[in-house]
């Protein structure tokens, strides 16, 4: 039977204490025992549990979290960069074959801080832990990773982002969001965003988009599909203000170097999603 995202959300909890382990060991390659008695587990619950979340092998996903691996991606993205850049063409990518849509606010709905917008939200489980979704009639406007101990703090985040905004709290919809947002198979079910940022933001938000799952891109890369290939670092902090993380994936852009670099939820998180996303290609 499939696990459900609540049962994932739970084995995510493991999965990121055993990257931990990895990342601060990396340098001499742990074995599956060290690492399941890291966890104060036995080896085979190990292996059961990654090849439930991530549907293969513990050694076959940790292959996915090595320096390795990143730079052998980035290298392979640098290839589909070229072609391309040559054919004008976008990769057609999007998280499990979703439709996602953007829709950009004007500079006058911002300035006004969301006034008689109304904004729903709520707390749900994902296969990389709880989160808090938020969405208006347009569409989401923010997907963010919470601890549950940080999720009131992260509710007035969002009031202070849309200050004359109503937020309702609807957990349920939230819950079928989620269910959308995580669904493992193809869909017809387009998603719907609506960004909040400055025209330059959006469109490097948007070049996110077309980088893949299972795909990585370096900084430099994601400012070369932007159209801006030296405005690197512009590019990096405009990466740092997305506030919907997964579906506008800055995930899946790290350091040239290999180094998977930080990430607004957590740079365990951040290695999880690309091992995750990188298994589910491989499938």
């Amino acid at each position: 039977m499939r696990n459900t995202v609540a049962d994932q959300a739970r084995q995510y909890e493991t999965v990121a204490r055993a990257i931990a382990f990895i990342r601060s060991h990396a340098r001499r390659q742990p074995t599956l025992n060290e690492i399941s008695d890291s966890l104060g587990l036995s080896e085979f619950h190990l292996q059961r549990m990654f090849s439930e979340w991530a549907g293969v092998s513990p050694k076959r996903f940790l292959q996915y979290v090595t320096k390795q691996y990143a730079k052998q991606a980035l290298r392979e993205s640098a290839d589909v960069l070229s072609v391309t850049l040559d054919t004008g063409l976008s990769s057609p990518g999007r998280l499990h074959d979703l439709m996602v849509t953007c829709e950009a606010m004007s500079p006058g709905e911002i300035k006004t801080g969301g006034a008689g917008l109304e904004i729903g939200f709520g707390a749900a489980p994902t296969p990389f832990g709880n989160a808090l979704i938020a969405w208006t009639p347009r569409g989401i406007c923010h997907l963010g990773f919470v601890e549950d101990a940080a999720m009131a703090n992260a509710v007035a985040g969002l009031q202070q982002d849309w200050p004359a905004a109503t937020l309702i709290q609807d957990r349920q919809r939230a819950l079928q969001l989620a269910a959308e947002i995580f669904h493992a198979g193809p869909s017809t079910q387009a998603l719907h965003l609506m960004l909040r940022g400055s025209n330059f933001q959006i469109k490097v938000w948007e070049a996110l988009l077309s980088v893949a799952p299972g795909e990585m891109v370096s900084y430099t890369q994601l400012a070369q599909r932007t159209g801006v290939p030296k405005a690197r670092r512009s590019v990096a902090t405009a990466i740092a203000k997305n506030s919907i993380a997964l579906l506008i994936p800055c995930h899946r852009v790290i350091r040239e170097s290999g180094e998977i670099g930080s990430y607004r939820w957590g740079s365990d998180r951040k290695t999880a999603l690309l091992a995750w996303e990188a298994a589910q290609a491989a499938r």
